[in-house]
Parts: C-alpha cells; sequence; structure tokens
C-alpha cells in the first residue's frame, strides 16, 4: 500500500509505541510539539513518564482499524489492547488484560508530529484492568 509521508509518520508512531520504542517515539515529534490526552497535555519530556507507565505497566499495543488525512491532519481509530503486568499509575498490576476503541489526531509539518490528540476510555480500561 502507498501511504503518504505523514501516514506513515503515523504508522512509525504506532510501530515504536507497540516495540515499547520511546526514544523511537521521542525522535517522531518537533521539539516543541504538543500532547494532549487523557491524563493532560504537555511536552513531550512531560509525556515520557506517562507513556512509559503505558508500555512498561499496562503493555499497551496499538491495532490500526482506520486512517483518514486531510491537509497536515492524520486522524486514527485504534483497537487499543494491554496487560496490567508491572505498576503503573500508582497501582500494583492485577494480571487483567483490557480492550478498547482509542482515537488520536496527528497535525505534521516538516516530517515531525507538531500535535497529538488523545482519546481514549479511561473508565472502561480501569474497570477491565481491576483498578476501579
Amino acid at each position: 500500500m502507498n501511504l503518504s509521508p505523514n501516514k506513515e509518520i503515523v504508522q512509525q508512531y504506532v510501530a515504536a509505541f507497540n516495540r515499547g520504542d520511546l526514544q523511537g517515539l521521542r525522535g517522531l515529534f518537533a521539539e516543541d510539539a504538543e500532547i494532549q490526552g487523557v491524563l493532560g497535555r504537555g511536552v513531550v519530556d512531560q509525556v515520557m513518564p506517562i507513556w512509559k507507565q503505558l508500555v512498561e505497566g499496562y503493555r499497551m499495543q496499538l491495532a490500526i482499524e482506520g486512517m483518514v488525512e486531510e491537509g497536515d491532519t492524520v486522524a486514527v481509530r485504534y483497537t487499543e489492547t494491554g496487560t496490567f503486568v508491572a505498576p503503573a499509575f500508582g497501582h500494583e498490576p492485577t494480571g487483567k488484560s483490557y480492550t478498547l476503541v482509542a482515537m488520536e489526531w496527528f497535525q505534521l509539518a516538516n516530517g515531525r508530529i507538531t500535535r497529538r490528540w488523545g482519546a481514549r476510555d479511561g473508565a472502561s480500561q480501569a474497570r477491565q484492568l481491576g483498578i476501579l
């Protein structure tokens, strides 16, 4: 499949997340990129500790279900899965797994992600992981 350069960068983001490659993720973002999600917003250095807990604690994985591009923006719908295997977000691991729908929007410029917004059902995730 022939992907646009922006869609290719988003696929690299997903692949890096699924590998747990936090430095690879960092390299896809502009230095001053703004990242917004269910836990707040910040620049890459502020978000890295959150992503580390998602990768190491929840073993989060993203499967792209749909991707749409308009101008410099790419929207993605995922099936997100994970298993709570290590301490994360102030909770001890339960060994339970979760599956949910997640969405992210990316704004790109000059081959880098400049803004990323994420939305997922954190309440469903917590219920499935047994951390309510």
